[in-house]
């Protein structure tokens, strides 16, 4: 079941045609399938048969691609591929055709051509090109189609960058650009902005600018490109790729194409002179280097080393890779005023680049706000939602002291220190602290503050993505301990349970807070959902007061800690009110287990889900392998053991599934369990399915007392096959007696095949299990080992 209808009635997307088989076109195509869009993938005719060749082609890489386009590959399958001779019957029926070939005008203007005639009345055009104009391919089109067309610019990789760029023409119907939009934001789940036609949208044109700046910045303070990574990636709030390495993955060669666009597209923009690429750039794709794609561009792998040009010597050298001690200190600050004042002030050569390219790029992102933008809150979230960064260019200038970073920029721009001596705009001065306050975010054009848009789509959002200082309704608690807050957000009938530890690890006042927070909820409210309030849904259980108990040898309270987590878990499933997990990033563990034994989980696509304890020597006891046997006995009470083979491999090598669809397939979710595109529809979604459940008189499962199970022959027949990996040395003895433990748990343990067990059974064999290996040294080293590292230790 998947969440993936639009709630804005005047657009249905049953079939979408993409045309262009590269990488973006390809991609798109996964991300359109895994979203239940019936989708056609097109390129050129190949030379030889198969004809659809090219198309073919690419969907057999998106298998190889890694992060991986299809949250299942399996749905490779269902792309349909074509070409241009044979197959452009396909496109009468389908209802959005989105255009993704090279960014040629003259290539894209035949292909509309070619097209047109066999396209339905309805049908929408869209092109994902990253800076053409779209009013000037729309002149391309027959008269009656244009006002269907518009651009729609994913970002790379379509199916993990939140942002798609969706840019009207003159002619663009509003109705059109509004189906599109909701389409975009439930269906696919992504962040659209609205952009204006002008030359890289938004997203490039600011984002491309300020890497141009900290290349041009890099000459100038005379920095290797490993120092500029260290100081442009997480010691900013940026992607680790950061700028030099971002290039390499991006491509070099495309690096150069886009600013050669912003060149030949922007001709009287005041930084005009710095729209080429360094001489360095262009030397090295003069070589073929071209980055990751290639092998290498800054930087290649030498053996297991990293190694970074060194435009001096002409050589790579090993890269380093830190900032300075003074800088590494400044940006530990955590006041930004604070932080831009000592940035200004230190004569340290990576301080003043970085000065210096926050200033450019303040600069240039207030000069051209008006032309670009209906907003700063679009350029913001085009940046961070393109770029990755956690906030974006007005958003730190605001947080930093507006007025007085604004003074500073003045000073550098008389000084002469600036990239260009363009004037910033009126606007800048008026007095005010920023460009984000409790009236919107302010509109350069329209010189006023714009709320939020009011489009039914975001509706669904009821904690949508927050710009700097918005607050938004955290509802009324209906009580809370130091684990847990249960709250209710309208007068729905249904709570909310959210854990108050850090990445929601589940401890003892976790335990016990989910237990009376259901108490409560079945007195007195209709349904429960569980929901952090951010990512992950729960790391699992805290390790570390586990491995205390331990190393004091407080063996019967740690057996009390997973008896707890048991009557937790049945505490869930078996409550009197419908429980729904709503899960998004990580359940692992406890996490995992929460959600198994939830009425219904409703997770988002991007949920990495998996029981984890094999990773720290010890078995899933919070009722997961409890459920898993009984799972398997319902769906074959004959032979259980057909079943959990599935599981058993699962949990035996502690898999994480790397989609919320995966998570079905490894039977970590339920085929029921409904699937959401956007994790900010998440709790809209989840309490809908609550309600719901609630509403068609939801009575809990009946305590499960006759369980047939797989008995010693299953665990037997289990043993047996993890003697070859223990032959051929690809499991440690402590991990074939964790793996033997998990098979005798979900197999019933030692009894007769067939013989039929209660819940109390199996759940008495996973505490056993779990605190015999506990007890162990080895365990307890992998336990410490991980919490230190964050690594599994093989021992």
């Amino acid at each position: 079941m998947t969440a993936a209808s639009s709630p804005t009635p005047g657009l249905r997307i049953r079939k979408a045609a993409v045309l262009g088989a590269g990488v973006m076109g390809a991609q798109i195509a996964a991300h359109l399938t895994n979203a239940g869009v019936e989708t056609v993938l097109f390129d050129l005719p190949a030379k030889e048969d198969p004809k659809s060749g090219i198309a073919l082609k690419a969907i057999a890489n998106l298998a190889k691609l890694s992060p991986a386009p299809l949250a299942d590959k399996a749905l490779a399958a269902s792309i349909i591929p074509a070409n241009y001779d044979d197959d452009l019957d396909h496109l009468k029926d389908v209802d959005l055709v989105i255009e993704a070939i090279a960014e040629r005008m003259d290539w894209k203007l035949d292909l509309y051509k070619k097209i047109a005639g066999h396209l339905s009345k309805t049908a929408i055009i869209a092109s994902n090109t990253s800076g053409l104009s779209i009013n000037t391919l729309a002149d391309a089109l027959p008269e009656e189609m244009r006002h269907r067309f518009c651009g729609v610019h994913f970002f790379n990789p379509p199916r993990y960058m939140h942002l798609v760029e969706l840019i009207p023409t003159r002619l663009t119907d509003k109705s059109v650009l509004d189906g599109l939009e909701a389409f975009l934001v439930t269906t696919v789940g992504k962040g659209v902005v609205i952009a204006k036609d002008t030359p890289n949208f938004i997203g490039n044109r600011i984002g491309v600018f300020s890497m141009l700046s900290a290349m041009y910045h890099t000459d100038q303070f005379k920095l290797g490109f490993d120092t500029v990574d260290a100081l442009t990636g997480p010691a900013l709030g940026r992607p680790k790729s950061a700028t030099y390495r971002t290039a390499d993955v991006v491509g070099l060669d495309t690096m150069a194409h886009v600013i050669k666009t912003m060149a030949d597209t922007l001709p009287d923009d005041p930084w005009h002179k710095y729209f080429k690429a360094p001489v360095w750039l262009a030397g090295l794709i003069d070589k073929g280097a071209l980055g990751q794609k290639t092998g290498g561009g800054f930087y290649k792998k030498v053996g297991k080393d990293i190694v970074v040009l060194d435009v001096a010597k002409q050589d790579f050298r090993p890269s380093e890779q830190k900032p300075s001690d003074e800088v590494a200190a400044i940006l530990a600050i955590k006041d930004p005023a604070e932080k831009f004042g000592k940035l200004r002030a230190s004569s340290d050569p990576q301080a003043q680049f970085l000065w210096a390219s926050f200033r450019d790029l303040f600069h240039y992102s207030a000069y051209h706000l008006a032309d670009i933008a209906d907003t700063a809150r679009d350029v913001d979230f085009a940046i961070r939602w393109g770029y990755g960064w956690k906030l974006g260019p007005f958003e730190t200038w605001q947080a930093a002291g507006w007025q007085q970073i604004a003074e500073w920029i003045n000073e550098d721009i008389k000084a002469g220190k600036a990239m260009s001596n363009a004037p910033l705009p009126a606007w800048v001065t008026d007095g005010r602290k920023g460009v984000h306050g409790k009236d919107g975010s302010y509109s350069a054009s329209a010189n006023a503050d714009k709320p939020r848009s009011q489009h039914p789509v975001y509706q669904r959002q009821l904690f949508p993505d927050p710009i700097l200082g918005e607050k938004f309704d955290t509802g009324s608690t209906v009580w809370e301990n130091d684990g847990v807050r249960l709250w209710t957000l309208g007068d729905d009938g249904i709570g909310i349970i959210s854990f108050k530890t850090k990445m929601n690890t589940v401890n003892d006042h976790v335990l016990d807070g989910i237990q009376h927070a259901i108490k409560l909820a079945e007195e007195k409210l209709k349904a429960v959902v569980i929901w952090q309030t951010g990512e992950p849904f729960s790391a699992g259980a805290d390790l570390k007061g586990a491995l205390g108990l331990l190393k004091d040898g407080k063996f019967d309270d740690f057996e009390h800690m997973v008896a707890n987590f048991q009557r937790t878990s049945m505490a869930i499933k078996h409550a009197l009110v419908p429980v729904v997990s709503a899960v998004r990033g990580m359940a692992f563990g406890g996490g995992c287990e929460f959600q198994m034994h939830s009425a219904r989980t409703v997770a988002a696509l991007e949920s990495y889900i998996g029981l984890v304890e094999a990773g720290v020597g010890l078995l899933p006891a919070g009722g997961g392998l409890h459920e898993l046997a009984i799972r398997a006995a319902k769906a074959n009470p004959a032979d259980p053991f057909e079943e959990l083979k599935k599981v058993f491999e699962t949990v035996a090598m502690a898999k994480v599934s790397a989609s919320a669809f995966e998570a079905k397939n490894l039977g970590l979710l339920r085929d029921g369990d409904v699937v959401v595109f956007n994790a900010y529809e998440l709790l809209y979604v989840a309490k809908q399915v609550a309600n719901a459940l609630a509403e068609s008189g939801y009575r809990p499962p009946l305590p499960a007392n006759a369980i047939p199970v797989a008995g010693d022959v299953g665990t037997a027949t289990f043993k047996a096959s993890l003697a070859n990996l223990q032959a051929g040395y690809f499991a440690s003895p402590h991990d074939i007696d964790i793996a033997t433990r998990i098979a005798d748990t979900l197999c019933g343990g030692v009894i007769e095949r067939g013989s039929t067990v209660d819940e109390e059974w199996l759940l008495a064999l996973e505490r056993k299990h779990f605190v015999e290996l506990a007890k162990t040294e080895k365990t307890q080293a992998r336990i410490a080992h991980t919490m230190t590292t964050g690594k599994p230790l093989r021992n």
